[in-house]
């Protein structure tokens, strides 16, 4: 069974909090007092030489106010002054750092300050980030996955919560690349899950995350849910992120333009649900306001192009069509794409693509993927990435290596024209890891389009295996060394093991 075609039924839930018919304990308390306090921890995100953001959330309307410091004693510190969040924003509010020294640790604390006496705050909450360096030898180490908390598989209080976050902030990565389904809106939680073998899986469930999400409520509370778990909000208050969207946080591979048949769903039409979606995703994640599809320039060797495969994605079909004018893309975020390949002088030129680019993804009798599985010349959404890699090709372009998760597996793929039915572009990388508390699945069909070997592939044994073994949930490791350039990517299991590594020389 495929996991996309695996989504769980709801327990229908009259609300609060629940594990085990038990009010969870870890749920944010509500002050009663004048005091606003924060309620889900604070996370930072969009880093860069200069600035980042900062994000929390209070109970009530009130202004956020961040002080910034190089120590962690907060001596010296200086204070920004941030928004007033209020219900129009679910009270979540971003606070925009500038004027940072680059390659520093930064250490910041936030407090809700009341809109009815000045100097009224609530308790604080710190944390702190990572600024990108500039210095000519300077290095970079970060991490990523994707895939969080879905298939039924939530926050387990048996097991600590999703302990695949306490072990990649033991690595004390620079940042870390959410490579989508940052949530599972479509995936309804229910108290426990008996287990092939017999083992039961205990959730943390919320009201939210007992149906599938269609009001914007709902979909605010997938990311509620998933910071109520105590590693995850020590990673985020710890390591900042570059988040990318893809389709689980509207639902199951969902294209604009389509009209549901999904008895789930009372809203039927997706381009309703996605707008709700979105909103609550630049409400509850530390992202600039704008569009999803960005970069970032962290140091001479590393620059991050985030893309974005959802937004301007065409309907999904049998993906054989030779209209070039299609895809996943768009005209516009493919031409910046080119353009920002092109531009970049780093060592590496680190592509973020939340759907793989040569594994066959299926969606039913449809496919939802870049590639469909044929071997030929590039055709359907292959059209958009053939042309990608000629023109960065024809232009001089080295050292492309593309990070992705979705399919809930690791493996390093690597493409070769010596392979390939088309010879336009140089040989590149592609690692895959995830899933982070989910279901694992794969491992997929390759396409040989662009001449994909499968160099390594670590897959569990059965579909939807559980967070239970954390052998099959993954995460990557990519560290660039700052006087080589030289760049090494570790695929490790969710407790942190390392499962297999490869390092690649700067380009000449």
């Amino acid at each position: 069974m495929d996991r996309r075609t695996l989504l769980r039924g709801g327990l229908a839930a009259t609300g609060g909090i629940v594990t085990g018919g038990a009010l969870f304990q870890g749920a944010p308390a509500f002050a009663a007092s004048g005091r606003p306090l924060l309620t889900h921890g604070v996370q930072s995100g969009e880093p860069r030489a200069t600035s980042a953001l900062v994000w929390s959330r209070a109970d009530r309307p009130s202004r956020l106010l961040v002080e910034v410091s190089l120590r962690p004693d907060f001596r010296g510190a200086r204070l920004v002054r941030g928004p007033v969040v209020t219900p129009e924003t679910d009270f979540t509010g971003r606070v925009a750092l500038r004027d940072l020294p680059p390659g520093r640790r930064v250490f910041y604390r936030v407090r809700a300050e009341s809109l009815d006496a000045h100097g009224r705050c609530g308790e604080a909450v710190a944390g702190e980030l990572s600024t990108a360096p500039v210095g000519r030898h300077s290095g970079v180490r970060f991490v990523w996955t994707g895939d969080i908390a879905g298939q039924g598989w939530g926050i387990n209080p048996d097991l600590g919560g999703m302990r695949i976050f306490d072990a990649m902030d033991r690595l004390n990565p620079d940042f870390f690349l959410c490579s989508g389904d940052t949530v599972y809106s479509d995936g309804p939680l229910t108290e426990r899950v008996t287990l092939p073998d017999g083992r039961i899986w205990r959730n943390v469930v919320t009201a939210e995350k007992s149906k599938v999400a269609e009001t914007l409520t709902e979909y605010r509370g997938q990311f509620a849910y998933n910071l109520l778990d105590d590693n995850l909000k020590r990673f985020a208050a710890r390591v900042p992120q570059i988040n990318q969207w893809d389709d689980h946080e509207v639902r199951n591979n969902w294209f604009p333009g389509q009209i549901l048949d999904d008895a789930r769903y009372a809203e039927k039409n997706v381009d309703v649900l996605a707008a709700r979606a979105r909103q609550a995703f630049f409400e509850w994640v530390p992202i600039a306001s704008g569009e999803v599809y960005r970069s970032f320039s962290y140091g001479p060797h590393a620059d991050v192009f985030v893309l974005d495969m959802r937004t301007y994605k065409d309907p999904n079909d049998a993906n054989v069509y030779a209209d070039p004018a299609r895809g996943l893309l768009g005209e516009t975020q493919q031409k910046w794409l080119i353009d920002g390949l092109t531009r970049s002088t780093a060592t590496w030129k680190i592509i973020a693509n939340d759907l793989p680019l040569g594994l066959v993804v299926p969606d039913g009798a449809n496919l939802e993927g870049v590639a469909q599985g044929d071997n030929g010349t590039p055709r359907g959404r292959e059209l958009e990435f053939a042309e990608v890699l000629r023109t960065a090709y024809r232009r001089g372009v080295t050292g492309i290596v593309f990070l992705t998760a979705d399919v809930h597996y690791t493996a390093a793929h690597h493409y070769d024209p010596a392979r390939a039915a088309v010879g336009d572009f140089a040989p590149f990388w592609e690692f895959v890891s995830g899933p982070a508390n989910a279901g694992a699945f794969g491992p997929n069909k390759l396409d040989g389009t662009f001449g994909q070997e499968a160099v390594f592939v670590h897959a569990p044994p059965a579909a939807n295996t559980s967070p239970l073994d954390p052998a099959y949930q993954h995460f990557g490791e990519v560290d660039i060394d700052g006087r080589s350039g030289a760049l090494t990517v570790c695929l490790r299991d969710g407790s942190g093991t390392s499962l297999w590594s490869t390092t690649l020389d700067a380009p000449a």
